[in-house]
Parts: structure tokens; sequence; C-alpha cells
């Protein structure tokens, strides 16, 4: 792909704005040559003003999102786009949530640019493990690990029991649950079924791939390993 497409498509400005950063002289290799619109050189050796381009296509990432932000393009308020870059809000291919958390819940959220990845993530076949920790506004009634576990629970408006959770206690009410699906509201929904309520809900890990450090707000780009380890079990409690 020759650098001015290349470029623009990172989101770093339309062809025409792109094609003045080249006409500046700002696109640079890694020793400070001058790169012209139409050359193919490899993405890494790449310099605007000095600084490495943004990831490449095919990109995965990481966010710790706050509560209080929404995972979305359109909704009014804090946007998840607003803790990256701003650019990353322009890239071609578009760069989405993997699955959505709501605004009340915080935790480990995965953007992608990579549809395949996206949809084999998300899809029921792979049965991708997210593993939330809740806190809960009344104790627990002591039954809710084995209706969890049954496959039985039917959702109000729902016509397809869920399917089988895995509960851990950590407190009367403090409480780890892991998914394989991720239904509307469905943490929140499944206590609601049982007559409590979610107070605090905080997902601590997609498959075996956790928040690592990561503090509210912010974000990293994932590798081949981190990726693996999203296919792999979640962490023992």
């Amino acid at each position: 792909m020759k650098l001015l497409k290349l470029i623009a498509n990172l989101g770093y400005g339309s062809r025409k704005e792109v094609a003045a950063l080249f006409r500046a002289g700002r696109v640079t290799d890694a020793d400070g040559e001058v790169l012209y619109a139409d050359d193919q050189v490899p993405h890494a050796a790449v310099r605007i003003d000095g600084e490495p381009l943004d990831p490449a296509p095919g990109v995965t990432i990481a966010l710790h999102k706050p509560v209080g932000v929404t995972c979305s393009t359109r909704d009014q308020g804090r946007l998840v786009y607003d803790l990256l870059p701003p650019r990353f809000r322009l890239r071609r291919p578009v760069l989405s949530t993997v699955g959505r958390l709501d605004r009340d819940t915080s935790g480990l959220l995965l953007l992608t640019d990579d549809g395949q990845l996206l949809h084999r993530i998300i899809s029921p076949r792979a049965q991708v493990a997210k593993v939330y920790e809740a806190t809960l506004a009344a104790d627990l009634r002591g039954d809710e690990g084995a209706l969890f576990a049954a496959g039985t629970l039917l959702l109000e408006g729902e016509k397809t029991p869920l399917a089988p959770a895995t509960l851990d206690v950590l407190g009367p009410r403090h409480v780890r649950l892991t998914l394989t699906e991720g239904r509307y509201h469905q943490v929140r929904r499944m206590f609601a079924a049982t007559g409590n309520h979610v107070e605090t809900l905080h997902r601590v890990a997609v498959g075996g791939l956790t928040l690592d450090g990561l503090a509210p707000g912010e974000w990293r780009v994932l590798d081949a390993d981190d990726i693996a380890r999203v296919f792999a079990s979640p962490p023992s409690s």
C-alpha cells in the first residue's frame, strides 16, 4: 500500500491533509530521510514529525474502561474513544469494541479493527469466558451458584435459557461470575432474577487475558501472545 493511503487510513487526516504532510517534509524514515506519497516502505520505518506511526491495521487494544464511559461512537457524554488518541476514531478499517460494557460497568474492554478476530471472539462457538466481579445490594440467599450452573435460568422477556455460568462467592455480597455468552445486561439481570441488585460490576478477564495492571482509562496494544490468551481459560480466582 502506498504511504499516502496508509497514513490516511490510520486517521492522520484526509488524503489532501496527508499529502500536505509529505509536501512539508514531515514524513521521514527512521534515519530522517524524507519519504514521498507513493513510496512503499515498512510500516515500522515510517515517522511523522520524528514519531513512529500508530499501530498498523489489524490492531487489537485492551482498555480499562472506567465507570461513566459509554461503548459507543454516537451517544452523548464520555465515550471509550475519548480515552484513545483522537485519530483512532478516524481509522479505516474502523476500530470497534468487542462486545460492550454498559455505562455503569468498569473493567477490561477489547477493541479491534480485525473483523475476523472480532467475530471469532464473540461467536457462541468460541465460548470465550468473560469474568466479572460484582458487589450486591443484599446478601446471597445461597442457591444462586446452583441456579446459574444449571443452564435453565430464563431471563425476563427471553425464550432461551442461559448457558451454565460459574459463581464463586467471595463474600456475603461479593461474587465472581464467569459467563460464556454476552446477553444484554446479563449479570445484572441474572441477579435481578434472584431478587437481588448489582451495585458495582467490574470485568476482570476475557478468557485468560486480564487487565495486567492497567489503571482506569489506560490502554495497551495486544501482541500475538495476548490474543492467544483471550482464547485460553480464565485465571483461577
